[in-house]
């Protein structure tokens, strides 16, 4: 179960190959991405060449190896549409991406909600092409970033935050074209994803950070809070093995600068949950998101 929750898998699929306490990862072709949008337009950076894709279990896509970053709009009815934005970033500890399962099944739930959505596929760090050699690689490179609950993990990636900063640039700069309040385009990321959006936050200049962002079962180490810093949704389940309770003391220090923040703490979902775990209540994290939201105000039309 560690493993597939290092993975950042959902803790459904480990219940299919409980024998193997993770979900084969079956070797798939790449998906056709019509939508996908090259985040630094024509700028050469990369190749989806480079890209291996598996599906966990069979059913769920995953990436590794993207060195050419884009976003995907995943819109919403514009007889619902808000005029809000969020960028969702899946996780997969910096060497993988969760696209069904914190990608593309996110921004549905998020656009069915009249909130524009848009997935971002960041750059991530090499892993080896053959599966079982990546397997191993990403657990040794993990567990050798992840030693101490009470400090940030060592295991990071500039890459994605870089990523994060541009993908808020570029839905804010087609804001018109995608029907879309610039002023209310936020970001949701899941574990690395989480990471990525909180360094998005953290290195982002006064007028390129998000409006909002949800943290969903990134590590709760406190980190230095900026005096602008937007509002902050925090949730993790409090069983997660990856990131045990410590209580928060990411949101402390949000409360500490006095910027809104927002904790939710399950008892049960372990890591890697996403849209939720069924008898678990994790399955009211995107309800209680989009309350939030509504709460202040993002969501309110204009």
């Amino acid at each position: 179960m560690l493993v597939l929750t290092l993975l950042g898998t959902s803790p459904a699929m480990a219940q299919r190959e409980p024998q193997q306490g993770m979900p084969a990862m079956v070797p798939a072709p790449a998906p056709a991405e019509p939508d996908a949008i090259p985040l630094y337009g024509k700028t050469t950076m990369g190749s989806a060449a480079s890209e291996i894709w598996s599906k966990a279990g069979g059913v769920d896509y995953t990436v590794r190896n993207v060195t050419r970053p884009t976003l995907t709009p995943v819109l919403p009815d514009p007889a619902k549409a808000t005029g809000a934005a969020v960028v969702v970033a899946p996780g997969g500890a910096f060497m993988l991406l969760a696209m069904d399962h914190e990608g593309w099944g996110v921004a549905r739930a998020l656009a069915d909600r009249g909130i524009a959505a848009f997935v971002l596929k960041y750059r991530l760090l090499p892993t080896p092409r053959d599966e079982s050699e990546a397997g191993n690689y990403m657990m040794r490179t993990m567990m050798a970033g992840l030693t101490d609950p009470t400090k940030p993990p060592s295991l990071t990636n500039p890459d994605a935050a870089t990523d994060g900063r541009e993908a808020i640039k570029l839905v804010r700069a087609n804001a018109a074209r995608w029907g879309v309040d610039p002023s209310r385009v936020g970001m949701i990321g899941f574990s690395a994803g989480a990471m990525t959006a909180l360094q998005t936050v953290l290195t982002a200049g006064p007028q390129e950070k998000p409006a909002f962002f949800g943290y969903i079962y990134g590590p709760q180490a406190r980190v230095d809070v900026p005096a602008d810093a937007p509002p902050m949704f925090d949730a993790l389940a409090l069983d997660d093995p990856l990131f045990p309770s410590q209580g928060f003391p990411i949101a402390q220090g949000w409360l500490a600068a006095k910027r809104p923040v927002e904790i939710h703490g399950y008892q049960k979902g372990s890591h890697g949950f996403g849209l939720g775990v069924p008898g678990t209540t994790t399955t009211l994290v995107m309800d209680e998101f989009i309350a939030w939201l509504t709460m202040h105000g993002f969501l309110t039309r204009r």
